[in-house]
């Protein structure tokens, strides 16, 4: 009965997450707040594949508050043919296409049905049931600003342009926006002739026709696209629906709950001291680039904490080899005496750490990343200067906002999804992070973002003000029921 009168008079959001630990972190979080700060119901469908499991233990585990409501939808069989060898991205897609006969169902039977759907982007294709049952229909970009400017810019570029950024290799300059060099643009404008590129531009002429597209940024981090987005003589007759900066949506760290012996040895390293070591959830390196990111933390005689999976040539996939192990425990895939050499400088992990305690300790010096935006989002929440390793997706565009307009991260001189980075390199950029001047300044500049993120979410914050917008237009939507 309580919460049937708050519906009533608060409103009710379902939003729709995608396969994947990077787009259904930052959607909890997002319908938290909507709860914590808004006083919305919010029914969280999660979009599960064979491999979801560890999805569904991260939601019991999570602190979800009074009316946020998780249901996961049913495992789909897919009956549309998915090549084994498709990437990710491809099999995501047709994931989330099989699951919309379950999404509507779900909803259908509701017996309060929400105001408003809010879906990521692998989700779009779900706005026609929003439309279905007379809900607001709203995207969310997981990643930032630009992202989003490139994925509508897709639906307008001309053949010309893209020939100029393709195939000679010129930057892409999107409107009142930073310019894209070519070796950090989307995959998709890279090969236009992958199936990918077409859907691509379709997503953006989708969330084009939405009531509003949530983006996870905020106002002083990107304040010049974002003003590109809402400027009616650059983007804004391209993205036509209003855009609602609305991050940074992070984990918070939750150590009273989370001790392992990975907190307990930064308890016992000097203030700023340790670089971080992971790839994400999905990222892997080679065999070759293994051995030399090895060499490379032990030469720089650094503290380190290394998220280690084995390698898997050419491909980014959440599956992962298991390997022989040496006389002292070290993996085959590492150098020969690597565990015990560094048995009071580093720690090397297996598979998984608890990341979001790892880099607000003040051990943590510094984190090299594969700049998923989440990663580097919690980077800068709580102000860690990174070394930027991306690896596929936006990833690039990421590290180069990072180290270039943003100045909290140095880039190696070879693209490590290109080629090797050497050990040299890569001791001498720990060592720059972490004890030279150079790492000073960064750490400087990532403290005043950290301290512009702590603000945006207080009452009257432009990302607190930004989703109160759209709180309120939900909550004046309205209401259905069965």
């Amino acid at each position: 009965m309580q919460e049937q009168e708050h519906e009533r008079k608060g409103g009710h959001v379902a939003l729709l997450a995608s396969p994947g630990m990077g787009h259904l972190i930052p959607l909890l979080e997002l319908g938290k707040r909507l709860v914590k700060y808004h006083a919305l119901q919010v029914t969280v469908f999660v979009v599960t594949t064979d491999t979801s499991i560890s999805q569904s233990q991260l939601i019991q585990r999570s602190e979800i508050p009074h009316l946020l409501n998780i249901v996961v939808l049913p495992p789909v069989a897919n009956s549309s043919p998915v090549d084994p060898a498709a990437t990710v991205v491809e099999k995501i897609i047709v994931t989330m296409k099989e699951s919309l006969a379950a999404l509507r169902s779900a909803i259908s039977e509701m017996k309060l049905r929400p105001t408003a759907l809010i879906v990521d982007l692998f989700g779009t294709e779900a706005m026609a049931i929003a439309d279905e049952f007379e809900m607001l229909k709203y995207a969310f970009i997981a990643s930032n600003a630009l992202f989003l400017a490139a994925t509508m810019y897709a639906t307008v570029i001309d053949q010309k342009e893209l020939d100029e950024h393709v195939k000679q290799q010129q930057p892409l300059k999107i409107p009142g926006c930073p310019p894209i060099r070519f070796e950090d643009t989307l995959e998709s404008f890279r090969n236009l002739d992958d199936p990918i590129s077409a859907g691509f531009s379709n997503v953006g002429i989708e969330m084009s026709n939405a009531d509003g597209i949530l983006v996870n940024t905020w106002e002083d981090l990107e304040s010049t696209t974002l003003r590109a987005l809402k400027d009616a003589n650059t983007l804004r007759p391209i993205v036509k629906a209003p855009v609602y900066p609305i991050g940074p949506l992070v984990r918070p760290g939750e150590r009273s709950i989370l001790r392992n012996k990975v907190l307990d040895w930064l308890d016992m390293q000097p203030t700023e001291s340790v670089i971080y070591v992971s790839f994400g959830s999905g990222g892997t390196i080679s065999s070759e680039q293994m051995i030399e990111l090895a060499w490379g933390l032990e030469t720089s005689q650094q503290r380190f904490i290394w998220v280690v999976r084995p390698p898997m040539e050419n491909e980014v996939c959440e599956f992962y080899l298991t390997a022989g192990h040496g006389p002292d425990g070290t993996p085959d895939y590492l150098p020969d005496g690597f565990l015990t050499r560094n048995a009071k400088m580093g720690l090397v992990v297996p598979n998984w750490a608890p990341q979001a305690e790892i880099l607000p300790h003040p051990s943590v010096g510094g984190f090299l990343t594969h700049c998923g935006w989440n990663s580097a989002l919690e980077s800068i929440a709580n102000g860690v200067p990174m070394i930027a390793w991306p690896l596929y997706a936006e990833q690039k565009m990421n590290a180069a906002m990072l180290t270039e307009e943003l100045q909290v991260a140095l880039r190696s001189k070879v693209l490590p999804s290109t080629g090797v980075v050497k050990r040299e390199e890569i001791g001498m950029m720990i060592r720059r992070i972490v004890v030279d001047k150079e790492g000073d300044e960064m750490r400087r500049k990532v403290k005043v973002l950290k301290r512009s993120a702590e603000k945006v979410y207080s009452k009257g914050g432009s990302s607190y003000n930004a989703l109160s917008q759209v709180a309120n237009r939900v909550r004046s939507r309205p209401k259905y029921t069965n």
